[in-house]
C-alpha cells in the first residue's frame, strides 16, 4: 500500500469516527434545544390555562400562577443570586418560599446552568465539525451523521414518551434522585413549588420537550437520508 493510499484509509476511517461522534451529539443539541425553548411564558400560559389543568386548591389563581411562575422562571435564566426569590413577599408579608424551597431553586438554576452549557458545547462542536467537513472531503460522512442522529433521538425520545405515558411517577422520581439530593425535592402540597408546578405541569413538560425533540429528530432523519 502506497503512502497516499494510506493517508486516504485513514482519513476514511477519521471521517466515519467524526460521523458517530455527530450521532451521538444530536440528540443531546435537540433535546436540550427543546428544553430551552420551552422555558418561557408561553410554556406558563399553555399549562394554566388548560381547562382540565389542577387548580390550587390553596388559592392561587391562574394570573397569580403566571405571575410567580415567571418570576421563578426568570431566576432560573438570569445571574441574580438566590436573593431574587428569597426576598418575595405575599401580600401579608410572609415570604413565597421557605428555606427548603429557596435551596431546592439553587440547586435548580445550577442544573438548568449545566444543561445550557453542555448544550452550547454540543451545538459548537456540531458547527465546528460541519466547517471542517465542508472544507474537507467527508460532507456526506457528516449528513450521514447527523441523519442517524435524528433517527436515534426518535429511538431514544420515543422511549422516554412511553415511559412518560405508562409510568410518569417513576421516571419523575428517578429523574429528581439522578440531579438533586434524594429528599431535598419533596415538598408540601401547600408549599408555594406544588402550587404553581404540581407533577400535572412536569409531566406535560416532558411529553412536550419529546414532543418538539421528536420533530427535530425526523427531521433530521427524513431531511438528510442518503441520496438514492
Amino acid at each position: 500500500m502506497s503512502s497516499n493510499e494510506g493517508q486516504k484509509k485513514n482519513s476514511a476511517q477519521l471521517a466515519r469516527i467524526l460521523s458517530w461522534v455527530v450521532t451521538v451529539l444530536v440528540p443531546v443539541a435537540l433535546a436540550l434545544a427543546a428544553v430551552r425553548v420551552v422555558m418561557t411564558p408561553a410554556l406558563l400560559r399553555f399549562e394554566y390555562n388548560q381547562p382540565n389543568f389542577p387548580t390550587d386548591s390553596y388559592g392561587f389563581t391562574i394570573e397569580d400562577r403566571l405571575y410567580w411562575s415567571q418570576i421563578a422562571m426568570d431566576y432560573l435564566l438570569n445571574p441574580a443570586d438566590i436573593s431574587f426569590l428569597g426576598d418575595l413577599r405575599f401580600e401579608d408579608s410572609t415570604p413565597v418560599y421557605n428555606a427548603s424551597e429557596l435551596r431546592h431553586m439553587v440547586d435548580v438554576k445550577d442544573t438548568v446552568r449545566n444543561a445550557m452549557n453542555v448544550w452550547y458545547l454540543s451545538l459548537a462542536v456540531l458547527l465546528m465539525l460541519g466547517i471542517w467537513a465542508r472544507r474537507g472531503s467527508w460532507w456526506d460522512e457528516y449528513r450521514l451523521g447527523l441523519a442517524r442522529g435524528g433517527w436515534l433521538t426518535v429511538i431514544l425520545i420515543g422511549s422516554v414518551i412511553l415511559f412518560v405515558l405508562l409510568s410518569f411517577g417513576v421516571l419523575f422520581v428517578a429523574f429528581h434522585n439522578v440531579f438533586f439530593e434524594p429528599g431535598t425535592w419533596k415538598f408540601l402540597f401547600s408549599d408555594t413549588l406544588i402550587r404553581l408546578f404540581p407533577q400535572r405541569f412536569w409531566q406535560d413538560l416532558f411529553l412536550i420537550v419529546g414532543g418538539l425533540s421528536l420533530v427535530g429528530g425526523l427531521a433530521l432523519g427524513i431531511g438528510l437520508r442518503r441520496k438514492a
